[in-house]
């Protein structure tokens, strides 16, 4: 590895799966010492032994204010001041418009959106100046497509958000920039169906609708992580890196 993060504290939310886990290995290779969320603890420990090289798990919901203040003042004390922090933790929830619960909107907009903007806001006293930030967005936020407004909505704000942190944290010099990823090979497949089956169907069916015929794969998430969380990126600011297959532009 090159060691793009060689003496960097990083911070992965929802690194105990997916995205986030490839994110949080690869910045680890890349000599970052790293600390992860997850709401399930079991998840959490599997994945902290997974990445090893000194990574830190802290079990929380990115939706609770005092999970979030616990985990700034825990990485502060084992790893140190932050220089780069990635906001991925989020569920996917469909439905359609006439069966959404208002449990299932505030679920998602709770963990989405509200906990998108409290993750970055709490951890403000415990970046370094010059760090920098990732929000992950989806593709789904500029198309419409069935089953997925409040998702879709939820990914939206996320976009927004980059842009007003960006231009409030100029004069600290942290940049924010937004991964927008098309559907990608996780677990969440799993979250939205009854059966593995079912879940690898949907997952057929979404690399079918993209024009590079094939859902990504985390490792290729991650790699446009380390893209945006290292100095290769140091000219993007409120922008974003589009990883979808070609779903938005094809």
């Amino acid at each position: 590895m090159s060691g793009k993060l060689k003496n960097k504290i990083a911070v992965v939310t929802g690194g105990s799966s997916g995205i986030g886990l490839a994110t949080a290995k690869l910045f680890a290779d890349e000599g970052a010492k790293v600390a992860i969320t997850g709401r399930k603890l079991e998840n959490l420990n599997s994945a902290v032994a997974e990445i090893g090289n000194g990574s830190i798990g802290v079990q929380g919901d990115v939706a609770n204010l005092a999970n979030l203040d616990q985990l700034y003042k825990t990485v502060e004390t084992k790893l140190g001041k932050i220089d780069v922090l990635i906001v991925n933790a989020a569920i996917y929830a469909l439905a359609p418009l006439a069966d959404f619960s208002e449990e299932m909107f505030d679920q998602l907009s709770d963990i989405n959106f509200k906990g998108t903007f409290f993750t970055v806001q709490k951890a403000l006293p415990y970046l370094n100046d010059g760090a920098s930030i990732v929000l992950t967005s989806s593709v789904v936020a500029e198309k419409g497509v069935p089953n997925h407004s409040v998702y879709a909505a939820s990914k939206a704000a996320i976009r927004s958000l980059a842009r007003s942190f960006s231009a409030e944290l100029l004069d600290r010099k942290i940049r924010v920039n937004v991964l927008t990823p098309g559907p990608i090979d996780t677990p969440v497949f799993e979250t939205v169906t009854s059966t593995k089956e079912e879940a690898e169907a949907v997952k057929a069916g979404m690399g079918a609708f993209t024009p590079a015929k094939r859902v990504g794969t985390p490792q290729e998430a991650a790699a446009a992580n380390l893209y945006l969380a290292s100095d290769d990126s140091s000219f993007m600011i409120g922008s974003e890196i589009l990883l979808d297959g070609g779903i938005r532009s094809l």
